[in-house]
This record gives C-alpha cells, structure tokens and sequence, in this order.
C-alpha cells in the first residue's frame, strides 16, 4: 500500500516545484516591466523638460545675449540625452543639463530683466513643475528597482533569477557634483 503512495507523492512534489518556478519566472517578468515602464515615465518627464528647455532658452537669448555658453552646454546636454542608448547614458545626459540648466536658473535670478518677462516667468513656472515630476518619477523609478532587486537577490528567487538571466538592475543616481551650487561668472 505504502509503495502505491511514492509515485503519486512525487507528482505532487514535481508538480509544486514546476509551478513555483513558473511562478518565480513569471514574478521576475512582471517585475522586469514594471521597471522599464517606470523608466519610461522618468524618460517621458525628461522630454517634457527637453521641449521647454528650447522656448526658455528662444526668450531668454532675447533678453541677454552675453551668456551663450550656458545655452551651448543646454543644446549640447539635450543633443547627449538623444544619442543616449542605455540608461546610464542616458541618466549622465540627464545630469549634464541639469548642471546646464542649473546655471541657467541662476542666471536668470540675477537678470532682473528676466525675473519681469512674463514668457520667461510662465517658462520657469513649466520647467520647475516638470523638476517636481522628474523627482518624483525618478523615485518610482528606484522604489520599483528596489522591489526587482530584492526579488532577483531574496533566497530562493536568487537561484532562478541567475537560471532565467534575471540580473540586479542599476539605481538612478546623481553624479557627486549634482549637489554643488553652479558658479556663474558674468566677466
């Protein structure tokens, strides 16, 4: 009687295996996704920013017009992020006119003249509210990198995940000048 019961035990056992490693590899699928969508919500927020940074630029060359470095660096950081390919290339784009434009924002708080143009001011407005939303998306981004990593390294998933190809995922990161305030030189 006992050797009837082995063989339908051990169907269950490779049964319960079969789904949970078809349940694993469909976890890290999902997961894998989620992540490359949320990056595209980052990348969606940056060509928002991308398509104001030209209007910005349009009004303010027409107020000053000694400053063209800053606005050579802003074409040159967008022109980087376009040929970007990967992520990380894309995220040092991303910093890149962030410094750009970082010089910009002080340039224009030092141009009374521009601080008073409604156009420049309606712009400033549009590009601080898309600062909020690459923030914001930029943390999905690593709340969303946290939970695929944690399910590619958590024990037993780990042993699939290296089966299936699955590999931990970068963090968005800002570069260590990132917190540094722009110096800008009106000599």
């Amino acid at each position: 009687m006992k050797n009837n019961k082995l063989p339908l035990i051990l169907i269950i056992i490779v049964v319960v295996i079969f789904f949970w490693i078809f349940g694993s590899y469909n976890q890290f699928v999902t997961l894998n996704q989620k992540t490359d969508n949320q990056w595209a919500q980052v990348e969606t927020q940056y060509q928002r920013r991308f398509d104001l940074i030209p209007n910005l630029v349009k009004s303010t060359e027409a107020v000053m017009k000694q400053e063209k470095q800053v606005f050579t660096d802003l074409a040159n950081a967008r022109s980087q992020y376009a040929g970007a390919k990967t992520v990380d290339e894309k995220t040092a784009a991303a910093t890149n006119l962030e410094s750009s434009l970082g010089r910009l924002l002080v340039i224009v708080e030092n141009y009374p003249q521009l601080k008073s143009n409604e156009t420049v001011n309606k712009l400033m407005d549009e590009l601080s509210g898309t600062e909020n939303r690459v923030a914001v998306e930029r943390k999905r981004f690593n709340d969303q990198i946290t939970e695929y990593n944690l399910s590619v390294i958590k024990f037993p998933n780990n042993i699939f995940a290296k089966i299936f190809g699955f590999k931990q995922r970068q963090f968005f990161k800002s570069v260590e000048t990132a917190s540094s305030v722009p110096e800008v030189n009106f000599d």
